[in-house]
C-alpha cells in the first residue's frame, strides 16, 4: 500500500471561520465525539494565559518557523494577524490518516485552499456566527486582545466570509447558534463521508 493509499484511509476535515465563531470549542467537542486527531498548528506569537506548548499550539519563533517551512514541514501555512505565522506541521497528520483516523484542522481560508490542493477529498466547514453583534460580543467577552487585535478582527470578517464563499473549498456553511447543534450537524456530515 503506497502512503497516498494508506492516507486515503482516514478523513480529513477542516474547520474555519472568523474569530469568535467557537471553532476551538467546536474542534474539541467534535475531537470527543469522532474520536479524532486534532491537529496542532504551529505558531510565531506568544502564548496567551493559560495555553500550553503542544496542546494549544507548538510556539516557535520566526526563525525556526521558516526554517520549517523551507525544508517543507508544512501542509499549509498562512501570515495572519499581527504578521504572525501559523501552520500544521504535516507529518502528525499523515500518520493519523494512515491509522484511518478522522484528522481535524482548524485553519484560516488560505490555509484551507493550499490543503484542498493536495487533498481534494477533505472537507471544509466554514462555521459563522449567528450575526455579527453575536460575533462581536464573543471577540470581546474572550479577553484575549488588544482593543486594536479585536477591531482588526472584527473589520475583517465580513470579507472572510464572502471569499469563503466565492473560494470554492468549503463545502458546508454552518450558523453556530448551538455549539451542541453545530457539532451534531458535522458528526453527521462526517458519517455521510465515511459512509460513501
Amino acid at each position: 500500500m503506497t502512503k497516498n493509499e494508506a492516507e486515503k484511509n482516514g478523513v480529513l476535515l477542516i474547520i474555519s471561520g472568523p474569530s469568535g465563531v467557537g471553532k476551538s470549542t467546536i474542534c474539541r467537542r467534535l475531537e470527543e465525539r469522532l474520536d479524532a486527531f486534532l491537529s496542532v498548528s504551529a505558531t510565531t506569537r506568544s502564548p496567551r494565559e493559560g495555553e500550553a506548548e503542544g496542546h494549544n499550539y507548538r510556539f516557535m519563533t520566526i526563525g525556526q518557523f521558516e526554517d520549517e517551512l523551507e525544508r517543507g514541514a508544512f501542509l499549509e501555512y498562512a501570515r495572519v494577524y499581527g504578521g504572525h505565522y501559523y501552520g500544521t506541521p504535516i507529518e502528525p497528520v499523515q500518520q493519523a490518516l494512515a491509522a484511518g483516523k478522522v484528522v481535524i484542522l482548524e485553519i484560516e481560508i488560505e490555509g484551507t485552499i493550499q490543503v484542498m490542493d493536495r487533498y481534494p477529498d477533505a472537507i471544509g466547514v466554514y462555521i459563522m456566527a449567528p450575526t455579527p453583534v453575536e460575533q462581536k460580543n464573543r471577540i470581546v467577552g474572550r479577553k484575549r486582545d488588544s482593543a486594536e487585535a479585536m477591531a482588526e478582527r472584527l473589520k475583517m470578517a465580513d470579507g472572510e466570509i464572502r471569499y469563503a464563499k466565492d473560494c470554492g473549498a468549503y463545502h458546508h456553511f454552518l450558523v453556530n447558534e448551538s455549539v451542541q447543534e453545530t457539532v451534531d450537524a458535522v458528526v453527521k456530515i462526517v458519517s455521510e463521508k465515511q459512509q460513501a
